[in-house]
């Protein structure tokens, strides 16, 4: 969904917040590691601001469920912001705030927010798995319809409406 989006440059799926060097996809599905799986994104901040990023990141997952996203459970599917600065780890403590008084989710939010040590690149079949592989069972019954309300939601800001 976010290489969709106006602004963005570049995501790249891996890993983070674990232990131990070049985690394979099977080491952090073991939950040993103490990696999440993660989407490291470069964009144009003059096209699109780390808000309306924090935005998007809220809307398509559920930062209500500790170490879980739908049927995936683990530490791996864990609810977490690596930043690059102070000021982004401020911006995602203000979101969560916001989303927080609003009462937008009916149960607290548990997302993490922490400096990123150390992004590890996933394999490279898991780069831009839902474009590659639209017929999949789980792109199609878990992936497509959270990126189908993504972009209904998000319009405006898509590359190609």
């Amino acid at each position: 969904m976010y290489v969709e989006l106006k602004g963005i440059e570049k995501v790249a799926s891996g890993y983070a917040g674990g232990e131990g060097p070049q985690p394979t996809y099977e080491q952090v599905c073991s939950g040993t590691t103490g990696h999440a799986e993660v989407a490291q994104i470069s964009f144009d901040p003059d096209v699109i601001s780390y808000r309306d990023i924090l935005e998007v990141f809220f809307s398509i997952h559920d930062p209500t469920t500790p170490d879980r996203q739908g049927n995936d459970v683990g530490p791996q599917y864990r609810s977490v912001i690596f930043t690059h600065s102070d000021a982004q780890a401020a911006a995602a403590r203000d979101v969560i705030a916001e989303l927080t008084n609003d009462k937008v989710f009916a149960d607290p939010i548990v997302t993490e927010v922490a400096p990123l040590t150390r992004f590890w690149p996933a394999e490279a079949y898991h780069q831009d798995y839902f474009a590659r592989n639209p017929r999949q069972p789980y792109c199609v019954f878990v992936v497509a319809p959270k990126v189908a309300k993504a972009r209904k939601r998000f319009l405006a800001r898509l590359k190609k409406p």
